[in-house]
């Protein structure tokens, strides 16, 4: 039986973990050994600990819903790769909690994530991405797709769910770049902490003093109403939930699924020759990017045996989403890009109890962003090899650093494709 030996040092000659992907829809080459194991011992970059990694699609499931395993980065072989400054112990959303303090957090949190509240968002999303589209084709080609329109759709969204100027963009750009991305120092990502923190507790104020129609400002009533109890640490959650996750992740997706649909031009021509394809093009898209790889880390509460080796109390853990979301077993040819598959069972959102509480905004944004932007522009195509497009190896949310792209000067004319909403997933159910 094999047991733990974390923070013992990296055998001469191994390669540090997180693993580079040779191609951006591909597992890093080193995951075929560690799938035959299921559970297998890297060591992480910068912080030198050794720790178990989980690439069974079951054995994953099975893991997030088990109660002995914690979310907490309080714990000191909490598995993060990179150096990370002491903020990011105590700095930290329900998405870093346990039990019952999760849960009641979240509840708070959900209440501004409903169905319903979600849905009531499409026409203005819609409008942004139209006015997206028109400012993209005002530049001239070839224009980096990355920051003129994956960053600022998802940004523009953000801000004024929250209230916030959108002249904020560069700023909230910059700081979530610095925690989120792979070549940060401990002292950048520190200074980003402390810089959004302080703006949060500024806009939290304000909305108090100056309530107005802002997500935000509608949470706090939601809360008042509701007889909720909450503090402004929960107010806290819910902006930074958004302006992390349903910024930087979006943003990724976006740029990450686009190029996908590019360079498989036959899953690209399926989807404009049929519309209602369009959700389960996004759940293959979440499937086969799998952004959020290893931002799945635990530690053991308990001794835990999982096919006969034991990852002993205090142990790091981490489950990656990317070899799980290409287990054969429940995705048959894992690694090509079907768009009509359309399984909602990936773990592009997680899974279990800390399942991506924005999972409806985020499918709600790609939905749109994919409907419109090739019936906007069908000549759309990369501006270079997309192998050669630099891309964000050891980030925390994967992704692309820019995606030069170019079009013909006809798409470029003023037309009505951009103002004709494709037909929504409910209605072509």
């Amino acid at each position: 039986m094999s047991t733990s030996n974390a923070g013992a040092v990296a055998e001469e000659g191994e390669k540090t973990f997180p693993y580079a992907r040779k191609c951006p829809f591909t597992p890093p080459p080193e995951y075929a050994r560690m799938v035959e194991q299921d559970v297998s011992q890297v060591t992480l970059d910068g912080s030198g600990l050794r720790i178990w990694t989980i690439t069974n699609y079951r054995t994953i499931r099975e893991l997030l819903t088990d109660p002995r395993v914690s979310a907490s980065r309080k714990h000191d072989n909490f598995p993060f790769y990179f150096v990370a400054p002491p903020e990011y112990r105590t700095e930290t959303s329900f998405i870093g909690y346990d039990g019952k303090e999760h849960t009641t957090t979240r509840r708070k949190a959900a209440l501004t994530f409903t169905s319903r509240q979600v849905k009531r968002l499409r026409p203005r999303i819609e409008q942004i991405v139209d006015e997206h589209l028109e400012k993209l084709l005002t530049m001239p080609p070839p224009v980096d797709f990355h920051r003129a329109f994956a960053l600022s759709v998802p940004m523009t969204v953000i801000c004024e769910l929250l209230g916030i100027p959108q002249d904020q963009h560069d700023f909230f750009i910059k700081h979530g770049t610095a925690l989120l991305g792979g070549h940060s120092s401990p002292e950048e990502r520190q200074a980003a902490i402390v810089e959004v923190n302080a703006y949060v507790a500024e806009l939290i104020r304000l909305k108090k003093r100056e309530p107005g129609d802002d997500l935000l400002s509608r949470a706090m009533a939601d809360y008042e109403a509701s007889g909720e109890e909450y503090t402004d640490r929960d107010l806290f959650n819910m902006v930074r939930l958004l302006m992390n996750g349903g910024h930087e992740t979006t943003a990724s997706q976006i740029s990450l699924g686009t190029a996908c649909l590019l360079e498989n031009p036959d899953q690209l021509a399926l989807l404009l020759a049929d519309p209602s394809l369009i959700g389960s093009a996004v759940e293959e898209l979440v499937r086969i990017a799998t952004i959020g790889d290893t931002a799945v880390p635990r530690v053991a509460l308990e001794d835990i045996e999982i096919g006969g080796t034991t990852i002993r109390k205090g142990d790091g853990i981490l489950c990656l989403g990317l070899a799980g979301n290409r287990d054969p077993e429940v995705f048959p040819e894992p690694d090509r890009l079907l768009i009509t598959r359309g399984s909602r069972k990936h773990l592009g959102f997680g899974h279990g109890v800390h399942h991506c509480i924005g999972a409806d905004l985020a499918r709600l944004e790609l939905e749109i962003v994919w409907s419109k932007l090739f019936q906007r522009i069908p000549s759309l195509r990369l501006a270079k090899p997309f192998l050669e497009i630099p891309r964000k190896e050891g980030a925390v949310i994967y992704g692309l650093w820019e995606l030069p792209v170019t079009w013909d000067e006809a798409d470029a004319q003023p037309g009505t494709a951009a103002t004709q909403s494709a037909p929504t997933t409910e209605e072509t159910r």
